[in-house]
């Protein structure tokens, strides 16, 4: 099952990714599900913004800029603990996709803008 690695902090942000790759899947999202377990995460591809509607439990947003050669992707935004039923986050320029993570992954991984992302 593919993964996503902080590189520059050595830490796993997700050890189960599941790849919302489609236009449904896209749109879709975490919406309907009771929660997200620790170790898990979604990541969205080809876009710069998300969304809160229809969810019931706050999750971590990393937003990441596109793969170089090396496959690295580079943060270029973190928003923390976003709660549910708050509508459109803020698109974030750049961003060439979203990893959608348990609330407090950021914290306990210590990510943060300019680190590099390995999808895998």
């Amino acid at each position: 099952m593919p993964q996503a690695r902080n590189e520059t902090r050595q830490t796993v942000l997700a050890a189960r990714l599941e790849l919302g790759t489609s236009l449904w899947a896209r749109f879709r999202g975490l919406m309907g599900r009771r929660a997200l377990p620790l170790g898990a995460g979604l990541w969205l591809g080809g876009t710069n913004g998300i969304h809160m509607l229809f969810m019931r439990f706050p999750i971590d947003a990393v937003f990441l800029g596109k793969a170089r050669g090396d496959g690295l992707r580079t943060v270029l935004a973190v928003r923390r603990a976003l709660p549910p039923w708050t509508g459109v986050v803020p698109l974030v320029r750049g961003a060439d996709g979203v990893l959608e993570l348990p609330a407090g992954t950021i914290d306990a991984t210590g990510t943060q803008a300019g680190d590099e992302i390995r999808l895998e």
